[in-house]
């Protein structure tokens, strides 16, 4: 018979144990970690670390920082919260909130993957929600109580996670565009995904939330059709479908009840930026006053229904722990 495997420790950097790897980006990776304290609080925390090859160069620490201090401002349900920074031995952590869920782009693969589509009820709490968190990121205020401006510029179905408690959160403030931030992001090149890029960004324009705005409809669009809206073999092709023509609305792909979103899907969508909604909030009364958004406990259920056995797969025995004693994860 083998040897069971040793337990692997957890790491220890300040007062957060480092555990497992749960994603992996180009920039950094997120592991699950764990708050401890000498009078026995324990929580849940994701934990993201800049590779630490780039913490060596001081733009890219700048840079990740930067975000962090970003995202310290924005105080919202629907948005991932940002917990700490942490510097030491010569690497970087950023302490976010632990979601217990899955992003929105594997549960439109799941749900394709059933054949079946997102129920409306539950598509609008998504996208309720999504427009309700880059509200609170566009109407963010610093210390001082000055706008911030920030427009997110990357949002797609990566960029969120919808959790077992049914609520959906933005993550990923990487590309922002704010006021006074230390690392601009102005160099010319395209920032965020092709197929979630409004057409005012190819041509130079200022970002600001009427981007995010199209971007959450090309989401929303996606959710509810369980396509792309925009993708081509090649960037040209892309490019192509994202400026000629409009694109058809969701019910041409989805079922028929969909249609009820079809003209504020269609509107987030208008080439012009004067045309979409003046806030995500605007959208979001728009979405509610149009369709019978889901409560949160039958959103949650789905995501259980969607990604239960892979969430209980891989939840670590921290997070088992942490179930067990009860605590908030």
């Amino acid at each position: 018979m083998a040897e069971p495997k040793a337990k692997l420790q957890p790491r220890i950097i300040g007062r957060y144990e480092l555990h497992a790897e749960i994603a992996s980006g180009g920039m950094a990776t997120v592991h699950l970690g764990r708050i401890v304290s000498d009078a026995g609080f324990s929580r849940v925390v994701a934990i993201k670390r800049l590779h630490p090859h780039l913490a060596r160069d001081p733009t890219f620490a700048a840079m990740f920082i930067d975000e962090a201090r970003l995202a310290s401002h924005i105080q919202h349900p629907n948005v991932v919260s940002t917990l700490d920074v942490v510097a030491t031995e010569g690497e970087l952590f950023v302490v976010m909130d632990y979601v217990r869920g899955m992003s929105l782009w594997k549960l439109i693969h799941v749900t394709v993957g059933k054949r079946g589509f997102v129920p409306l009820d539950v598509a609008s709490t998504i996208g309720v929600g999504v427009l309700d968190g880059l509200h609170a990121a566009h109407e963010a205020r610093n210390q001082d109580g000055l706008p911030l401006g920030i427009v997110h510029r990357d949002i797609s179905p990566q960029n969120v996670l919808v959790g077992v408690d049914g609520v959906p959160r933005v993550i990923d403030f990487g590309v922002a565009e704010a006021a006074g931030r230390q690392q601009s992001t102005h160099d010319g090149k395209l920032k965020g995904k092709l197929g979630y890029m409004p057409p005012e960004q190819f041509e130079g324009r200022p970002a600001d939330r009427r981007g995010d705005i199209y971007s959450a409809s090309v989401v929303l669009w996606e959710v509810l059709t369980g396509q792309r809206l925009f993708e081509g073999q090649t960037e040209a092709e892309t490019f192509r479908k994202i400026l000629v023509g409009p694109p058809e609305p969701p019910s041409t792909y989805a079922p028929p009840e969909t249609k009820a979103l079809d003209d504020i899907i269609m509107r987030g969508l208008a080439r012009d930026p004067a045309d979409r909604f003046a806030t995500a909030r605007d959208m979001a009364l728009a979405i509610e006053r149009a369709s019978t958004p889901a409560p949160t406990r039958r959103v949650g259920e789905w995501v259980a229904a969607m990604a239960g056995d892979t969430l209980d797969e891989r939840n670590p025995p921290i997070v088992e722990a942490e179930l067990q004693r009860g605590s908030h994860v």
